[in-house]
């Protein structure tokens, strides 16, 4: 074996990175479990825990680099919705409110009937909006101007009434992008804000839509209003620093009083309603529904005071007091450090500095009724979007001035019609901005009375800057600029001020809520299947293949590690289908050892010695292995490029599996091997029971062909007769509806379910028992198409009246949709479109790729056909019991996503094992030239019936654990690739043979007459 020395220096840099990867999953799991201590069941303790420790170095790595609990939280291994509970949405920029904006909102007959035809055809069209508009636009009145329409103030320096309608058009494109990227970037900076662990944010493409993953959420409705909201871009007058500080040192006398009364330590002279549950105005909403942890330091978790870790001192505190004492003499300021020093306070519009974890804390106080009484009626406060300068986890309170009797701020985005990040004065970035007619007044009187003083612009209740104004700036043009802004920074300012001109809201297009006991019931069936599967799998190599089992094994165990490894490199998020897809690769991994032991045993059958059959088996099952992998990895390129959600969630471990696997099985059992050779240690490929196993069947396969050919033309035909008449039954994502997944206390009939909802659904839904009998699956097309934002709460509240009757006395609505709903799926009409037709592309390409692949190894267009037309023959039968048994078996046999995943993987297994046989006859084809053709292909195929059933029984065996323990979810799913195994493996030896077999002969026959 050649450059042993690289192998191993590989082998052991990857299991160094798979140990430092997965070191951080082990620092969060010790953080989680003594946050549970800490917190006795209390959730909001717990999260109060692990917030103080989000700045606080807890892992310090071989003494070379320490991690905050945060870093260790970015970089540990992620787990999926379905496996840990959350909220999963995919939205899109309403490019339709854009379009309307940029019009001024047009009431032009000719405009408005475009923008609804134009609606009408985006459902079934990939365009985007700006072309369906423009087509629409001509149908309407082919001689109409759009110039007429958009030729606005805004527009004025780009649109001219002499504009063509191509022109207008690419103006409107720009402007539509410049919007969407605004609300791309602000639901980001909503997310960040949002007080979740691992949020994930990801664009999809160029189309403005995002996919937002929430783990642990409880509360949806918050949530899309939080997403679906327009942003508020605002322009404060602020209050000075020292004007606010002898407020806060009566507050801080103050909430000291009441703690000590709360706490026993002095007679209750006073009432003290101080730990209400309302939230500050400006709260972070993260911190909403907090538990009262204001009378609480957590010297538990060891963390140092802010004090300490601000560069600058503060007056308040003496040299001698020790933190504890410090925060019980001074609540307030022991959370919210005075902006200034020991020479005195600084100007400016901050107030105070505080960690991230201690702005729940402030807030609370700054709350309290004693406490808002203290302050002017005038005052707000809000938190600086980000850390201050220098800080990694240190905010700013600023203090703003309401100047109006509405309480409204003082002008707000919508005058802004132009901002542009550019270079001033020194080369500085600065943003320049330009305000309508209105506006311009309104920002020279504000700049005016501001002069000396900061304007905070704020935007969705953050401040995001707040520049010092020294002169009056009149005509409604100015720049922003200072605070060491650098030109990113510029851009996003101008993009987040320009944001305030035209709101481009997000709709929510697909919506998955999983209940958090489900997520756990769901780990918990994943993990026991995966570990029932693997056992299997061991159990099964050391029973066929001895002590060599006992090196596949070890080569499949570091296999399982590497995947892991690679998965927390890559940031990769674990699924359910994921899981699966490591399980199909521990199964499908078992291959490649096959194959090479296969080989080694014909070697030593032939009389070679061990050092010498081991080397030529190797060697000879590349070929088999490289092709057999390159067709499943090619599947698993077109899964990951066009597929969302689950189906990518599969494709990408089963694309790391399989490189992984190769690894494992081609050059760790080579080292062994040669290790134990060298020691010279016997190695056993065989037992007594498999020594002879499947040698010498003799089976005629090619004699047959024709009985086999009957066989699949009846099932192909039922088939196609059951698909034209019964149809499939389709999931929401591709007929577009809502499904939820309800737990009872008591079993229900499905029957009297239907019943009970038909009426607050306005139609008859579809209840199918999922699961237990106690559990079913809702779906229902009802509010699907509608625009009402509230659409998600109306349909959640008809699903409570229909299910209330079935619910314990007194359950209500909140406890009902936290409780009883365990998942819920929402897949809006037009992106039901767009996953059909991704779909269709994905098996498209997968079937072209395979075909080319094929083509191009075997020189020979007769196997590339008879390998696609085993794969439509294995596809059509998949989908054809799927169309006959869905209204029988008692599991869900939906065609959604995961099901294309599971076609798509059955395809990868038939071409893999086609694959395998067809290698062997090419092998036989060259080896015997002179016999006959169907002697030869006969004894290729009977040579490879012991790695074919090796291969499929392990298989099978690992999907049938998966299928009887991984939980109602997948059993579909599951059900679908068991059904292609056993299918897959028999057109391989039965179909795709035999027609390469009589495409060959044809062709020769052809070839003899031209001949003569």
């Amino acid at each position: 074996m050649r450059n042993k020395g690289a192998i191993k220096l590989v082998a052991i840099v990857m299991a160094l990175v798979s140990i430092y990867q997965l070191s951080f999953t082990f620092v969060t799991s010790r953080v989680e479990k003594k946050a549970n201590e800490y917190a006795q069941g209390d959730p909001f303790k717990k999260s109060y825990y692990k917030d103080s420790l989000a700045g606080k170095p807890v892992y310090n790595f071989l003494g070379l680099k320490k991690y905050t609990y945060r870093d260790c939280q970015e970089r540990e291994f992620n787990l999926g919705l379905d496996l840990k509970g959350g909220m999963n949405v995919t939205l899109e920029v309403n490019v339709i409110d854009v379009v309307r904006g940029l019009s001024n909102y047009s009431t032009d007959p000719t405009f408005v009937a475009a923008i609804n035809l134009a609606r009408q055809n985006q459902t079934d069209s990939q365009d985007d909006f700006v072309t369906l508009f423009g087509q629409a636009f001509e149908t309407v009145d082919p001689d109409a101007k759009l110039a007429s329409v958009f030729n606005t103030i805004e527009l004025k320096d780009e649109i001219q009434y002499t504009s063509t309608n191509q022109e207008v058009l690419n103006v409107i494109r720009k402007e539509t992008q410049v919007a969407i990227d605004n609300s791309v970037q602000i639901l980001r900076n909503r997310i960040d804000q949002f007080g979740v662990a691992q949020p994930s944010f990801q664009e999809l493409g160029a189309s403005g839509r995002v996919m937002i993953e929430l783990p642990g959420i409880k509360d949806p409705k918050r949530v899309r209003k939080l997403l679906q909201g327009a942003a508020k871009l605002e322009f404060w007058e602020t209050y000075e620093n020292a004007d606010v500080y002898p407020w806060l040192d009566d507050a801080n006398r103050k909430i000291k009083e009441i703690l000590d009364i709360e706490a026993g330590l002095v007679p209750e002279e006073v009432d003290s309603t101080a730990l209400e549950q309302e939230s500050v105005e400006t709260q972070d909403p993260a911190a909403e529904g907090a538990d009262d942890l204001i009378a609480e330091i957590a010297d538990t978790t060891g963390e140092e005071s802010l004090i300490d870790q601000l560069e600058s001192d503060t007056t308040a505190q003496a040299e001698d007091q020790t933190y504890e004492e410090y925060a019980a003499n001074n609540p307030l300021f022991a959370v919210l450090n005075p902006h200034g020093s020991a020479e005195g306070l600084y100007k400016g519009p901050v107030i105070g500095r505080s960690l991230g974890y201690d702005t729940v804390k402030v807030n609370r106080y700054l709350n309290m009724e004693q406490i808002k009484s203290i302050f002017p009626s005038n005052i707000r406060f809000y938190w600086t979007a980000k850390p201050m300068d220098g800080t990694e986890d240190v905010f700013a309170l600023l203090a703003i001035k309401v100047s109006n009797r509405e309480g409204k701020a003082a002008l707000d985005g919508s005058v802004v019609t132009k901002a542009r990040a550019e270079f001033g004065a020194g080369s500085q970035p600065e943003v320049s901005i330009t305000m309508n007619a209105e506006g311009g007044k309104i920002w020279e009187r504000l700049t005016q009375e501001s002069i000396g003083h900061a304007i905070a612009i704020v935007l969705d209740n953050y401040v995001r800057s707040y520049p010092n104004v020294n002169a009056k700036i009149s005509g409604g043009r100015s720049s922003i600029s200072g605070g060491g802004m650098t030109i990113e920074e510029a851009q996003d300012l101008a993009n987040i001020l320009k944001s305030g001109k035209m709101d481009a809201p997000a709709v929510i297009l697909t919506e998955d809520i999983v209940g958090p006991s489900l997520g756990k019931e769901a780990i918990n069936a994943g993990l026991l299947s995966f570990i029932l599967a693997f056992v299997l799998v061991l159990l099964y190599m050391i029973f066929y293949y001895n002590k060599a089992g006992f090196t596949a094994n070890l080569a499949l165990i570091i296999n399982v590690f590497f995947i892991m490894g690679v998965l927390a490199s890559l940031g990769a998020v674990l699924t359910l289908p994921g899981i699966a897809g490591i399980i199909l690769t521990i199964g499908m991994s078992v291959d490649a050892n096959v194959l090479i032991f296969e080989r080694i045993r014909e070697e030593l059958t032939a009389g070679k010695g061990l050092k010498l059959a081991i080397r030529d088996g190797y060697q000879n099952a590349y070929s088999a292995i490289i092709d057999a992998n390159v067709t499943t990895l090619l599947t698993g390129i077109i899964l990951y490029s066009v597929g969302t959600g689950p189906i990518k969630g599969f494709a990408t471990t089963l694309v790391i599996g399989i490189f992984t696997s190769l690894f494992s099985a081609i050059f760790i059992t080579r080292l062994i091997f040669e290790s134990r050779l060298a020691k010279e240690k016997k190695i056993t490929f065989n037992t007594g029971l498999t020594r002879n196993a499947w040698k010498n069947m003799g089976v005629k396969f090619l004699e047959k062909r024709k009985i086999f050919y009957i066989i699949s033309g009846v099932l192909i035909g039922a088939s196609l007769l059951s698909l034209a008449v019964r149809g499939l039954s389709l999931g929401v994502d591709f007929t577009g509806g809502r499904t939820y997944v309800v737990r009872f206390d008591e079993p229900v009939n499905s029957s009297d379910l239907v019943n009970s909802l038909a009426t607050p659904f306005e139609n008859e839904p579809d209840v199918k028992t999922f699961g237990s009998s106690r559990q079913v699956k809702v779906s229902t097309a009802y509010m699907i198409g509608s625009d009402l934002r509230e659409a998600d709460s109306i349909v959640e509240d008809a699903l409570y009246r229909g299910c209330v009757d079935y619910l314990p006395p007194g359950t209500d609505k909140e406890t009902f949709l936290e409780v009883n709903r365990m998942e819920s799926h929402m897949v809006g009409p037009t992106i039901a479109d767009d996953i059909i037709k991704s779909a269709f592309i994905a098996v498209i390409l997968a079937l072209i790729g395979i075909f080319l692949y094929i083509l191009l190894r075997f020189r020979t267009w007769q196997f590339g056909l008879g390998a696609v037309a085993a794969l439509f023959h294995d596809v059509i039968i998949v989908l054809g019991l799927y169309s006959i048994l869905y209204s029988i078996m008692p599991f869900s046999l939906e065609i959604d996503q995961a099901f294309i995943a599971a076609i798509l993987t059955v395809v990868g297994y038939s071409i893999n094992d086609t694959v395998v046989v067809f290698d062997r006859v090419r092998e036989y084809i060259n080896l015997f030239r002179k016999r006959d053709r169907k002697l030869i292909v006969n004894q290729a195929l009977n040579s490879t019936l012991s790695r074919t059933f090796s291969t499929s029984l392990s298989t099978l065996v690992v999907l049938l654990a998966i299928f009887i323990f991984g939980g109602a979810s997948i059993r579909g799913f599951i059900f679908a690739m068991m059904i292609g195994v056993i299918v897959g493996t028999y057109s391989s030896l039965f179909i795709a043979s035999p027609i390469v077999y009589d495409l060959v002969k044809k062709k020769e026959k052809v070839l003899e007459k031209g001949k003569k």
